[in-house]
């Protein structure tokens, strides 16, 4: 996978260029909202979390840009929907152990990865 295009590597190490595509605050919470069936841009923007609109526009914007989603519009319809790719779907056992750990960790968490409704 390329790098983001408009961002100057910290280094060649796997991780740093990982957190630097992956590790702000909203970037994996849209990740976990595409794995939970999420897929249209209202919906994004209702997560409990509060993501404003601007951040998630910037989110979805590089997520595509950096091939881990992909917006579409389906045949018949007028609005756009986002999907995981193959990288994307590669970010699972990611986010079921940071899901883990913080159950594991973080007294009051509770793990709720089950399909939103539409």
């Amino acid at each position: 996978m390329p790098a983001p295009a408009e961002r100057p590597r910290r280094s060649c190490c796997p991780v740093a260029c990982t957190l630097d595509l992956l590790g702000d605050r909203w970037t994996l919470l849209v990740v976990r909202d595409l794995f939970r069936g999420v897929d249209r841009y209202s919906a994004f923007a209702r997560s409990p979390e509060g993501i404003a609109t601007n951040i998630l526009a910037d989110r979805l914007d590089d997520l595509v840009a950096n091939g881990i989603a992909e917006r579409f519009v389906p045949t018949g319809q007028k609005r756009a929907r986002y999907r995981l790719t193959d990288a994307g779907r590669e970010l699972e056992p990611l986010l079921r152990a940071v899901a883990d750990w913080g159950l594991k960790h973080i007294s009051g968490t509770e793990a709720k990865l089950a399909p939103q409704p539409k």
